[in-house]
């Protein structure tokens, strides 16, 4: 901790904890849209945050149009995976909420040159992710 002048000490602490923090809640986020995914019924907002697709009628092109309701009815896990586009795996993919947790544990633990790098970027990739789950739409 120390490469990167004044980001060491507090501000350290606090942008782990901050990145932790966020992590976490994308993680129960994620987990709760697949929940609702494996429930049968999903609803335009529920794709587009795991798609990463922001606007809802790309959605009538790629898994068909919705019931009268406005729910898909019978996608899966793996068909949502197959039409990720870049934004959903900021938004809700696990792998990368796990590796920015990683990166911050392992940052108490390691000290190397690198570390405040990649302690930044994973800063920066959960920063990016909320700001593209903002445009999401909520309701289509």
């Amino acid at each position: 901790m120390g490469g990167v002048p004044g980001f060491d000490g507090v501000a350290y602490v606090a942008t782990a904890i901050a990145i932790l923090l966020s992590a976490l809640a994308s993680l129960l986020s994620t987990m709760t849209r697949k929940q609702q995914v494996e429930g049968g019924a999903v609803d335009a907002a529920i794709l587009c945050e795991l798609t990463g697709i922001q606007d809802p009628r790309v959605l009538q092109d790629v898994f068909g149009p919705p019931t009268m309701n406005r729910m898909w009815q019978g996608i899966t896990l793996k068909q949502i995976q197959r039409e990720r586009r870049f934004p959903g795996y900021l938004i809700s993919d696990d792998r990368v909420d796990w590796a920015c947790m990683g990166v911050v544990l392992l940052s108490f633990f390691w000290q190397h040159a690198l570390m405040d790098g990649l302690v930044i970027t994973a800063a920066l990739t959960q920063i990016l992710g909320w700001v593209l789950a903002y445009q999401l739409p909520r309701q289509a």
